[in-house]
This record gives C-alpha cells, sequence and structure tokens, in this order.
C-alpha cells in the first residue's frame, strides 16, 4: 500500500495511490497520516479497504510530506561503505546520529531554499522508514516488526554550515526545505527486502549517485534497536539511513547546488523526487 498526503502546504489531505496509479482520498477514513494512523492496526484497516469506493482526487495535486508532524527526524551518518571510502572516513563501529530539525520537511517536489550565505549546498538521496509501535530497548526482531513503512528522503546538507561553522552536523543538516521525503510511505509488507534496492540521483540531468541499500553498515532493524537504547522511539518519528557514494563534497573537484539547478532521486518501488533550488527570501 502506498500512503501520501496532497494538498497545499498546510492544507494536507492523507490518500493513497491504487493499484493503477490513481491518487484516492483518504480524509474520510482518517484524519491524518502520523504517529496516530501507522500502528499496525490501523494500517491493518487501510489494507482491508477497497480503494475503487474512496473518492479519486482529480489532476495532479501537489504532494506533502508523506509522514505528518513526526516527533523526531532521527539521521544515521557515514551508513554506506563506499560513501565513508569517498570521504576518506573509517568504517563506524556504531551508528552516527544526529537529528534533523522537524521544520525541515517538505514535500517530495517542493523547492529546495538555498539559506542565506550557503555556499557549499549538496544532495544525498536516501532510504528512510517511519516508526510504527513505540519501542524501548527493542531487539533487532522487534525492531524490524517496529517500521510501518518505508519512503524517499533527500538529505539536503550545506557542507560549510556542517563542517566549517564549529559544533556538530546539526547546522548544516536542519535548514527549511531540507528534508523532503515522499512522494509516498510504502509500507514495510510490500518491501520484500529494503537491503537490496537501487538509488539514485541526478543533478542537471546528469548521474553523480547510483547505489544500492546493500552497502548499508547498519541496517533498518538494527538501526531501530540501537537507537531505542538511546531514546525511546514514538509512532510516527522519522528516521533517514545515509547515502551511498556520489555526494557534491566528493567531486573532483567538489560540484555544489545553486539557484536553478534541478535535483531528480528515487529508490527502487519507492518512487521519485523533483526538486529545483531557489534563493532564500
Amino acid at each position: 500500500m502506498k500512503l501520501l498526503r496532497y494538498g497545499p502546504s498546510g492544507a494536507e489531505r492523507p490518500g493513497l495511490l491504487d493499484r493503477q496509479g490513481v491518487v484516492r482520498d483518504l480524509s474520510a477514513v482518517i484524519a491524518e497520516l502520523d504517529g496516530t494512523t501507522l500502528n499496525p492496526q490501523q494500517l491493518g484497516s487501510l489494507e482491508s479497504l477497497d480503494a475503487t469506493g474512496l473518492a479519486a482526487v482529480a489532476g495532479s495535486p501537489r504532494l506533502g510530506p508523506c509522514v505528518a508532524q513526526p516527533g523526531k527526524f532521527i539521521c544515521i551518518g557515514l551508513n554506506y561503505t563506499d560513501h565513508a571510502a569517498e570521504i576518506g572516513a573509517a568504517i563506524p563501529r556504531e551508528p552516527v546520529v544526529f537529528l534533523k530539525a522537524t521544520s525541515a520537511l517538505s514535500g517530495p517536489n517542493d523547492p529546495i531554499i538555498q539559506p542565506r550565505d550557503s555556499t557549499k549546498l549538496d544532495w544525498e538521496v536516501e532510504l528512510a522508514f517511519v516508526i510504527g509501535t513505540e519501542c524501548r530497548y527493542v531487539d533487532e526482531v522487534q525492531g524490524a516488526a517496529a517500521i510501518a513503512g518505508y519512503f524517499v528522503c533527500h538529505d539536503v546538507s550545506e557542507r560549510a554550515f556542517q563542517l566549517e561553522r564549529g559544533g556538530q552536523w546539526d547546522k548544516g543538516k536542519g535548514c527549511d526545505s531540507f528534508g523532503p521525503i515522499g512522494p509516498w510511505l510504502v509500507t514495510a509488507a510490500e518491501i520484500r527486502d529494503p537491503c537490496r534496492l537501487a538509488m539514485w540521483l541526478d543533478v542537471n540531468g546528469r548521474r553523480f549517485q547510483s547505489g544500492s541499500t546493500q552497502n548499508m553498515i547498519f541496517k533498518p532493524a538494527f538501526l531501530v534497536s540501537y537507537l531505542s537504547r538511546f531514546m525511546s522511539l514514538q509512532p510516527g518519528d522519522v528516521v533517514t539511513t545515509g547515502t551511498p557514494s556520489g555526494v557534491g563534497l566528493s567531486q573532483k573537484p567538489p560540484v555544489f547546488l545553486g539557484v536553478g539547478d534541478t535535483v531528480t532521486l528515487g529508490i527502487e518501488g519507492l518512487g521519485e523526487q523533483r526538486q529545483s533550488v531557489v534563493a532564500s527570501r
């Protein structure tokens, strides 16, 4: 099942994408696609719906973030062997954990806003997932069962803010529009193996990232278990799992995004995103 949110920013409605590619309105069934509706019981009820009985949405509506109002937006850094190698970093012994501001969330095709004073705007295609069941000190089997679904995340990064302005990574990761998620949330039952998905990213039509989730160092089920040792995870929390090689920072010479550039990215079975870079107001 592919779940989504559509409509103007701040006024999105829940929906689903049927097997014919038609967006269907879910607002008569659930109020929102968030932590209150991503539990196994509610997802089971949605799976049993006859989608043809739901109203079709006309036209091509804007798609919003596929999860509304997550309590946490957790990120895992240096989680691909090829990405660690390209930047000369050692393979982490434990997951590198940082947070994006939840205000960074945006729709999959919304513009990327280049912040004021930004000079090194970069890209990262990532597999993300959302928690459906509260977790504290869970094992990997329980961790896998707690994942409600998977989706594409673009971990937009400002490398000068991240690496040259002191402190930790968060300053370069949490700017407005730096967390496009979607286009839709694919329920975990539909993803046979999240660790065998092709992923890619193009800038202005040139392929920069072409990888696979096979190269993840720490897999999703382990990440849920690991994170639950340090913080409780609640339904609706979003976790994004790192990027393969090919980021702008690692190009020789480095390549960064500027106003007018277009980024397209996708993951096998999870859909595609497309964003253009605009200037901050």
